[in-house]
C-alpha cells in the first residue's frame, strides 16, 4: 500500500532530499518495504553486535552502487553506496542526484544534467536492479514498516521519498565528478535491461 508520505511526496514539483544518519541510503519497492529491518540492537555496525542486520549488508556494498536482497521472497534493494550524500531522484531522467558540493540544489541538478549530457563521462556499471513497481528511498538504517512513524524523542519522522518507476529489470550505471571547483555531483542512473531471450538449441546432424 502507498504511504501517505509517498503519495503527497509523488505530487509535490519540487524533488524530495533524502539525508541519512551516517550511513547508505537505498531504494526499495514498496511493496517489499516491510522486509527491510534497517539495523538492530543485534547488529555489527551500529551496536557491535555479533548478528549480520539488512543496514550491516548495505554497508557492504561496494562501489557507487549495488543491490541487496530485500525480505524472504526475493526482492531487491538499490543501495547508493560509498558517501552517504543527500540525494533526490529526477523521474524525468530515471537518475539519483547525490550532493557531493553545491551552492544550491539547482546548481547541483544543473549539474547533473550537464553530465548527464557528456559523452565523455567514464561510469562505473553497477548491475541489474530488478522491481515490481514503484519503490521509495530511504535511509538503510531505518527499519521499512517504521517509516510513518516518528523517531523516538522527538526525534522527527524518517526520511523519504518516492521513486515512480514502472516494474522491470533496470541497468544501474553510477559517476561521481566535479563540473567546476564548487560543484560536484553524484549520479545513479537507470536504464531498461534488455530482454532475456530463450536461444533455441542447434541440433547439428553427423555423418555416419
Amino acid at each position: 500500500m502507498m504511504t501517505s508520505s509517498f503519495a503527497s511526496s509523488c505530487s509535490a514539483k519540487a524533488p524530495t532530499w533524502v539525508q541519512s544518519m551516517g550511513g547508505p541510503l537505498i531504494a526499495i519497492p514498496l511493496s517489499a518495504l516491510d522486509g527491510w529491518g534497517g539495523s538492530t540492537e543485534l547488529g555489527m555496525v551500529i551496536s557491535d553486535g555479533d548478528i549480520k542486520d539488512d543496514y550491516d549488508r548495505a554497508c557492504e556494498v561496494d562501489g557507487l552502487a549495488g543491490v541487496v536482497g530485500v525480505g524472504s521472497k526475493g526482492a531487491q534493494g538499490l543501495v547508493l553506496a560509498d558517501e552517504p550524500a543527500t540525494t533526490c531522484y529526477l523521474p524525468e531522467l530515471r537518475v539519483f542526484v547525490r550532493w557531493l558540493g553545491a551552492d544550491s540544489d539547482a546548481d547541483l541538478i544543473a549539474a547533473a544534467k550537464t553530465v548527464l549530457a557528456d559523452s565523455a563521462v567514464e561510469w562505473e556499471e553497477c548491475g541489474l536492479w530488478e522491481t515490481d513497481g514503484a519503490a521509495v528511498l530511504m535511509d538503510s538504517a531505518d527499519d521499512g514498516a517504521e517509516l510513518n512513524v516518528e523517531y523516538p524523542n522527538g526525534g522527527g519522522m524518517p526520511d523519504q521519498a518516492p521513486i515512480p518507476i514502472p516494474p522491470g529489470r533496470w541497468a544501474v550505471r553510477a559517476v561521481h565528478t566535479s563540473v567546476d571547483e564548487e560543484t560536484s555531483v553524484g549520479l545513479v542512473q537507470l536504464f531498461p535491461a534488455p530482454r532475456l531471450r530463450a536461444v533455441p538449441q542447434l541440433l547439428v546432424a553427423v555423418s555416419p
